[in-house]
Order: structure tokens, then C-alpha cells, then sequence
């Protein structure tokens, strides 16, 4: 059965009140690593070394302000840029050690966060959000994609 009108408007509210949440995730970051800083190394580390094309496409912000981002990290070794093979003038960005340990400070950080936050979920209640918010999260990527 197919959900109803005022369940999508309902879903629409609970989903822009998810502003909270990211201002919460925020404040836990230290200062050296705001949430730009934070999604750099947190896409190098997943998707591997890339072009900064690419990393503007991924964070969908333009070119510049991924290069504000890209230059924060890097003064602080996090990330390094190499020439990109076959292109000279391309630089291909990658995480240094510096930057993996960054990224498992902040991995250990908003999970205590989620731990004190959400000290009364059960288990369960925790994997069904987690499992619906990463199928929501496949459904607009499919939208993307299409669109």
C-alpha cells in the first residue's frame, strides 16, 4: 500500500528538522576540522585518491569552495596532492597518514556522540534507522542518476 499524501508532507517536516542533528554533529568537530574539512577526507577515504572534479562532484559544491576545503586540509597534512599519471597539469588528491588519523578521531567522536544521544534506543530501533536511511539515501541517488 502506497503511503499517503500527508505522510509525504509529515516525512518532509521530519526530514528538515534533521538540521538538529547535523548542527549537533557539527559542534562535536574540533575546530581545525569544520564539516567541509571533515566530508574531504571522509570521501578521499572511501572513493580512493581523485581529481578535485571529481571531489566537487561528490560534495556537490563548486569548484571553489572544494578548493577552500582542499587547501584547509592540506596545510594541515592531510591530504596531499600528485601529479596525476598521463596529465601533468592534473593533480590527483589523496589522504595521508595524518589524514586517516584525523578521520578515526572524528569516527570515534560521533559515535560517542550517537552513544549519549541515543543511550535509550534500542539495538534494533538503531539498525532499522540506519537501514532506512541508507534506503532513502539510495533512492534520491537513483533520482540523481535519472535526473
Amino acid at each position: 500500500m502506497a503511503a499517503q499524501p500527508e505522510q509525504y508532507a509529515e516525512l518532509a517536516r521530519q526530514l528538515s528538522a534533521i538540521g538538529a542533528v547535523k548542527r549537533g554533529i557539527a559542534r562535536m568537530l574540533p575546530v581545525e576540522c569544520p564539516s567541509g574539512s571533515a566530508a574531504v577526507l571522509t570521501l578521499l577515504d572511501r572513493h580512493g585518491e581523485m581529481r578535485m572534479s571529481r571531489l566537487a562532484e561528490l560534495m556537490a559544491v563548486d569548484m571553489s569552495v572544494t578548493s577552500r576545503h582542499v587547501a584547509h586540509v592540506e596545510e594541515r597534512g592531510w591530504i596531499e596532492r600528485l601529479p596525476a599519471p598521463g596529465d601533468r597539469r592534473s593533480r590527483l588528491l589523496l589522504l595521508t597518514p595524518a589524514g586517516r588519523d584525523t578521520l578515526d578521531d572524528l569516527a570515534r567522536r560521533t559515535a560517542d556522540m550517537f552513544a549519549r544521544t541515543l543511550d535509550d534506543w534500542s539495538g534494533d530501533e538503531i539498525g532499522q534507522l540506519i537501514a532506512m536511511l541508507a534506503r532513502l539515501r539510495e533512492s534520491f541517488g537513483d533520482c540523481r542518476a535519472s535526473a
